[in-house]
């Protein structure tokens, strides 16, 4: 097995309501959620939104409503670049869990959590190189 990740898909229960809230965080899709899925390119990978019920099944998961044991990442530049993520997030609807501020491990990050509960660190990592193309690599 290679070592990356090709794609993420996170259970919603509302279809055409997720898909509107990664839209007003500035994402852009052409799927269609009358096609049960919609997917999102996400910089070289891809992120999903599909039925919770219909993940936890085909997961062969108990879905237990709660939180999965995941947390999914979106690195940037800077510390105000991390706040206005999360400004941006608050103002689509999302729940800030953590506000902006400097960490144990020297960077800068905040959490937020989409209208599922799907948990997103927002975080500048200044160890990290983050290219122009929005990939990252451990420095």
């Amino acid at each position: 097995m290679e070592q990356r990740v090709s794609l993420v898909t996170l259970g919603v229960a509302d279809l055409v309501r997720a898909r509107a809230f990664y839209e007003a965080l500035g994402w852009h899709t052409d799927s269609d959620p009358a096609q049960g899925v919609v997917f999102f390119q996400a910089g070289g990978m891809i992120v999903g939104l599909w039925d919770r019920g219909e993940l936890a099944k085909d997961s062969a998961a108990e879905d237990a409503g709660g939180w999965g044991g995941i947390t999914l990442a979106h690195n940037l530049r800077s510390p105000g670049e991390v706040d206005a993520v999360l400004a941006e997030a608050e103002g689509a609807g999302a729940e800030i869990r953590r506000p902006g501020a400097p960490t144990f491990w020297g960077g800068y990050s905040g959490l937020f959590a989409d209208l599922d509960g799907h948990a997103w660190e927002v975080a500048h990592n200044p160890g990290w190189q983050l290219a122009d193309d929005g990939s990252i690599s451990l420095a």
